[in-house]
């Protein structure tokens, strides 16, 4: 209608005299027509400062180790698709079906039809936890999850009373066993009978070892609670198939869409379909998940989905389909198990004393120095600590020869806090 009626006075008014325009109205036209310019013009000329610090990082991430999960590299391609078009077109709700859960089937759930491919919408790892606490359970219902310093994330943490895990559940967690680095199982099934949550979490951010699913898969059904597996840090090699898998003991499956998985940030949500159990009356009971997940992601918790980044993660899941991408996780496994064994040739203590994933977490109180100092000083030489490379045993030889300057520089340096120290490494001449 309101299309028509601006025809219709598009019409009448073409018959009537012209009148000139004025001067603004002129300015204003003049303007519009380089509207055009300005939308189809590179970024270098739109934006020369933008376009510059993309270059920096550009040039950073070339020329230095990034040995950060977080920051794993993504493929031409799929930024290409993160960059495509489909950053203009905005959606509401969920398709029928779309194309990259079938390939996520060819790759880690070949094996488990009773799940759910979806919800591929969330926005990043935190909050695709949050939606799920939010579907599943009730204010102040309580979630067990691993113990932030002891290698836990944030989004299942207790510690901030800001956030909104700590505000809207109660959350106690699980710990390593100081002694060995692995996680406590006993003492987790003892506290998990007292507390009796709701809800508990198998995953880490800074866990070297597997999980075992099957012994917290126990836990969950001695308690009647749900088992969400957060694998944000392990789903790359999990979809390759070189570690466990999640999915065949868990309720729901979180995961991000980067680090190992090499896919544009993100994140996806699975959860089980189908029976969940047969009751005391001897009575079918199916998994009701599915509604509530989609309902607490959209319109829950955020709008519409980023079809760009979905795009981009579609073609991130077709590259995990192939054999290239198994050799290449299967080459992580071997980088960071080379790079752990030199390491601990030359001293270091490493926590649980290896690994078995792309993590390995060094204890540096036996060489009288702490991680924040090091970190500085492997910055300065342009190594990023913590991801998957190169010839591994000389990155653990820059490790080391990293720590003794770092040494050197707290003996130099005068006083007790983190910016003395990095004013004396500033200023020693030692870093190119």
């Amino acid at each position: 209608m309101a299309v028509a009626m601006a025809f219709r006075r598009l019409s009448s008014s073409i018959d009537k005299p012209f009148r000139p325009l004025s001067n603004a109205t002129s300015h204003c036209y003049m303007l519009c027509l380089q509207w055009p310019k300005q939308l189809n013009a590179p970024l270098e000329v739109v934006d020369p400062e933008i376009a510059d610090i993309i270059e920096l990082e550009k040039a950073r991430q070339w020329k230095g180790l990034e040995l950060i999960p977080s920051e794993n590299f993504t493929s031409v391609s799929v930024m290409q698709a993160v960059g495509s078009i489909t950053t203009n077109k905005y959606s509401e709700g969920y398709p029928g079906t779309s194309t990259w859960p079938r390939r996520y089937v060819r790759t880690a759930l070949s094996k488990h039809s009773d799940w759910i491919l979806k919800n591929e919408e969330p926005l990043s790892g935190s909050p695709a936890n949050f939606q799920v606490y939010t579907a599943l359970l009730k204010p102040h219902d309580r979630i067990k999850a691993l113990d932030l310093p002891h290698g836990g994330h944030l989004s299942h943490d207790r510690y901030q009373k800001d956030i909104a895990v700590s505000i809207f559940f109660e959350t106690i967690p699980y710990q390593l066993n100081e002694s060995t680095g692995y996680i406590d199982y006993d003492q987790l099934e003892k506290s998990a009978t007292l507390f009796k949550p709701k809800l508990l979490v198998a995953g880490a951010s800074a866990y070297a070892r597997q999980y075992d699913y099957a012994r917290i898969r126990k836990v969950c059904d001695k308690q009647k609670a749900i088992m969400l597996a957060d694998m944000a840090h392990i789903s790359g090699l999990v979809a390759a198939g070189v570690i466990p898998s999640p999915f065949e003991y868990a309720d729901v499956v979180t995961t991000t869409t980067h680090k190992p998985l090499r896919g544009p940030r993100g994140a996806m949500i699975f959860f089980r379909k189908g029976v969940k159990e047969i009751n005391k009356q001897g009575k079918v009971v199916l998994y009701d998940y599915e509604d509530k997940i989609n309902q607490a992601v959209f319109p829950g918790l955020q709008g519409g989905p980023h079809n760009h980044t979905i795009t981009g993660l579609a073609v991130a899941l077709k590259q995990a389909t192939t054999p290239v991408y198994k050799a290449y996780q299967e080459q992580v496994l071997s980088n960071c198990s080379k790079f752990a064994q030199t390491l601990a040739r030359k001293g270091y203590e490493l926590v649980s004393g290896g690994t078995e994933n792309h993590l390995v977490l060094v204890n540096l109180k036996n060489k009288g120095i702490d991680g924040s100092r090091v970190e500085k000083v492997l910055e300065a030489v342009h190594i990023a600590a913590n991801k998957n490379t190169g010839d591994f045993v000389k990155v653990a030889e820059y490790f080391d020869a990293t720590v003794n300057l770092a040494l050197k520089i707290k003996a130099e340096t005068k006083g007790t806090k983190l910016k003395d120290f990095v004013a004396t490494l500033q200023s020693s001449g030692v870093i190119p």
